[in-house]
């Protein structure tokens, strides 16, 4: 069977795993690290041959394996690795704008992100104007002669709004204007932006890709081979590498990518139907529920959901709704998530909008739901909402 025509946990299963063309007896690709290549000849060192190695900086086998399976999961022309999630975003958003550029970014993008694009854009003379990330097509009012990039974030991850990917691509490619999402969380897996018309689709491989919380890692995916071209001479210029042991770990993590994440999609939409049912939850942020705003949205573009939601409690002061998080004994308390650990964060103290007001009857809470026991994890939640009492 062609790799192309395999199911999609086939070709997790098999991606990469014959870049090196050599040590076809091992499973795993092994690890190359090498920071000096050597020449055989003086006349060699720069005459640049096409797929020759010249230094470690721009990568060996290991973090060739890695790009080529991440680009057959996201179906993608080309992909550049990062240190970081945050670094991608950040890498990708100066690779395609320049002094005077105006740039469109949804009012739910990841905070760091956000902060990067008040603090460093701005200061290099790049216009940035956040909007709402329901818009959709609307978005057109927003549109001027100097806009060069929109980014998304979809869905959010605090608060789970769904952009209409199609809809901004198309108004977008109508008018030469380059567009980005942060993918963390359909991860390649339950959404191809790319397919959707998108140029660029940029995750935290930390997460879900690695699966460990044990590896930071960034991705940026391009859909055509101008778009990743463009991408890996920038990151070229600003001398941007990862570790080959780091991109093995994510390489390994992905083989098992997709069947974590069909469990804990599994288990998360347990948990959120359970929550949607309980007295002290106002709201259920979860975009495969069918009361969520955005579910024809979800349902349209996306093939699953992420072990990632948030809900809304009834009003009640912070020294409760910490009372609650800490009375959590199978959910650790910490920032990322898509491990195969279950976490839980309290919500309002990172919020910033802007462009569209945020507006919740109560705190807002997230979770990222692991591997364990859907039943431990709900009867944990029964016995921390007590706190809440």
């Amino acid at each position: 069977m062609s790799k192309k025509k395999a199911g999609e946990n086939t070709r997790l299963v098999h991606s990469g795993r014959k870049v090196m063309g050599k040590a076809d007896d091992l499973v795993n690709p092994p690890v190359e690290r090498a920071s000096t290549i050597l020449f055989s000849k003086a006349e060699d060192l720069y005459a640049r041959k096409s797929g020759q190695r010249y230094y470690g900086r721009a990568g060996t086998a290991s973090q060739d394996a890695l790009k080529a399976a991440i680009a057959d999961l996201e179906n993608a022309a080309g992909v550049v690795l990062t240190p970081s999630g945050l670094s991608a975003c950040t890498l990708a958003l100066q690779a395609v704008l320049k002094p005077g550029d105006h740039l469109l970014i949804t009012d739910n993008v990841y905070g760091p992100t956000r902060h990067f694009c008040d603090e460093v854009l701005t200061r290099n003379r790049i216009e940035v104007e956040y909007f709402d990330p329901r818009l959709g097509d609307a978005l057109q009012k927003l549109l001027r002669e100097n806009t060069r990039a929109i980014f998304l974030e979809s869905p959010g991850s605090l608060s789970m709004e769904i952009s209409d990917l199609p809809a901004i691509a198309k108004l977008a490619k109508a008018r030469g204007i380059t567009t980005l999402i942060d993918n963390t969380w359909g991860a390649g897996w339950f959404l191809k932006p790319l397919d959707l018309g998108i140029d660029y689709s940029i995750e935290a491989a930390t997460k879900y890709h690695t699966g460990h919380s044990d590896v930071l890692m960034g991705a940026i995916a391009a859909r055509d081979k101008a778009m990743a071209a463009q991408m890996q001479h920038y990151a070229y210029l600003t001398g941007n590498a990862v570790s080959p042991d780091d991109a093995y770990l994510t390489l390994r993590g992905m083989r098992t990518m997709g069947v974590r994440m069909d469990h804990q999609q599994q288990s998360a939409l347990t948990i959120a139907k359970w929550l949607n049912e309980r007295e002290e939850v106002v709201q259920v942020l979860h975009p495969a529920l069918p009361e969520h705003p955005d579910h024809a949205l979800w349902k349209r573009d996306f093939t699953g959901a992420a072990g990632l939601f948030s809900i809304i409690l009834k009003p009640a002061p912070p020294e409760k709704v910490h009372a609650f998080v800490n009375s959590l004994s199978l959910f650790g308390i910490g920032f990322s998530w898509g491990g195969f650990e279950s976490l839980v964060i309290h919500c309002d103290p990172q919020i910033r909008r802007t462009a569209h007001p945020w507006q919740a009857e109560g705190p807002l809470v997230r979770f990222s739901i692991g591997l364990e026991d859907t039943n431990d994890l709900i009867a944990d939640l029964e016995n921390a909402l007590t706190a809440l009492a």
